[in-house]
Order: C-alpha cells, then structure tokens, then sequence
C-alpha cells in the first residue's frame, strides 16, 4: 500500500510541477503583450540564463534581455499578441523540467502600417529555486513568416510569405 501511496503522490507532484510550469509561460507571453516589464524580468532565473530567440544575440542576463525588450518591445503603437499551444512539460529531475512550445506571434506596428505574422518553436529549460519554478533557458524558432501592409484605407497586401531565411539561434 505505501508503494500506491508515494506513487500517487509522486504522479500528483509532477502534475503540479507541470502546471506551475505552464502558467509561468502564460504569465510570461501575457506580459510580453501587456509591456509588463518586471513580470516579464521575474519569470527568468534570476542568477543564470541562456536567452536565444532567433535573429537577436544569446542573451545570459535576464536584465539584457530585459532592456532589449523595453526598448523594441515597449514603444507607442507596437502591439503584440502571443498564443501558445501544443505544450509538452518533462520533468527531467527534482528541480529541473523541459518544455516545448508552438507559438503564433503576431506583431502590429502601427507606424510602418505593418503586421508580421511568425510561427515560433519554443524549446525551454524550467528551473526550480525554492518553491517556484522559472524560465532558465530558451531557444526560439521561427519556421514561417506572413508580412502584411495596410494601406490607407485599410485594405491589407501580402507582401512577405514563407520560410523565416535566419538559421536557428543556438543557447551558449
């Protein structure tokens, strides 16, 4: 019987690892599109990380990452939308998870009249530190591109469809 027990709560653990895991990338996608800096910042480890999302530089300090966001991200008419799906969460040790992610990213910006649509692969690494887990690395993967332009009377023009040209970032 106690073989049953620890195995129910070793089954209950990981869901609950999972979980955590899942809304710390939702609350980390929706501050990226509410421009929530400090959330944004608090879902990175805050000692190491290994930031690389294709076309920027490998990032090993949340704060870097952090700024370079503000600065790209956080400007007047630049609008974001972030939806995940098709989430796989591993646990691979007491203190340590693997997750991959689909991404459908679309980015508004309202000065070049201009809308860029990406799919995005999401490959992460979870740390946990104390009772809460956190982003420690990640590589994003653009696989296709959709570039739009709205004219002045808001009739939208394919201009860019396809593969993303860039090679994939690499973390290091």
């Amino acid at each position: 019987m106690n073989d049953v027990v620890a195995d129910l709560a070793a089954r209950l653990a990981a869901l609950e690892d999972k979980e955590a895991i899942r809304l710390l990338k939702s609350r980390y996608l929706r501050a990226c599109d509410l421009k929530d800096v400090e959330t944004v910042r608090d879902c990175f480890d805050p000692d190491e990380v290994a930031i690389a999302y294709q076309g920027f530089p490998v990032f090993h300090r949340r704060d870097d990452f952090v700024e370079v966001f503000r600065q790209m991200g956080c400007q007047p008419g630049v609008h974001d939308i972030h939806h995940a799906t098709n989430w796989e969460i591993e646990i691979t040790g007491p203190d340590k998870a693997r997750g991959l992610w689909s991404l459908n990213f679309r980015t508004i910006l309202v000065g070049l009249r201009q809308i860029t649509r990406l799919a995005v692969e999401y490959e992460d690494v979870y740390r946990r530190k104390g009772e809460r887990w956190y982003i420690a690395e990640t590589v994003s993967r653009v696989t296709s591109v959709i570039t739009e332009e709205v004219d002045e009377a808001g009739a939208i023009k394919v201009v860019s469809y396809g593969e993303m040209p860039q090679a994939p970032a690499e973390p290091g």
